[in-house]
């Protein structure tokens, strides 16, 4: 006789599914932070390298916010564990950084 289907069978394949966009959101938010990172400004007159790396910075804080708050639904937060966004936490915190830094 076969048991009967447990509620939780479905974790592996929905863990599978949400890796895809709490992985693109993360992969995001890592390179807009590496290109706020890499831009350097020509002098205090460069305000074109400046405006750059505000946009890189506004983007990866919202990518690694969007992150969040996907991982903050609690059906994902049975499934995915914290780690799933600490990277993208690390990012949007490293933009915050270069954004006033970069002031």
């Amino acid at each position: 006789m076969t048991q009967p289907a447990l509620p939780n069978d479905d974790r592996g394949c929905l863990r599978i599914v949400l890796a895809v966009p709490l992985t693109l959101l993360t992969l995001i938010a890592a390179y807009f932070s590496w290109t706020a990172l890499t831009i350097r400004p020509s002098g205090p007159w460069d305000d074109d390298a400046a405006a750059g790396i505000v946009l890189s910075c506004v983007l990866a804080v919202g990518a690694a916010g969007a992150v969040v708050g996907v991982w903050l639904v609690p059906s994902v937060r049975r499934v995915m564990g914290w780690w799933w966004v600490g990277p993208a936490v690390v990012s949007g915190v490293v933009a915050v950084i270069r954004w006033v830094v970069a002031g």
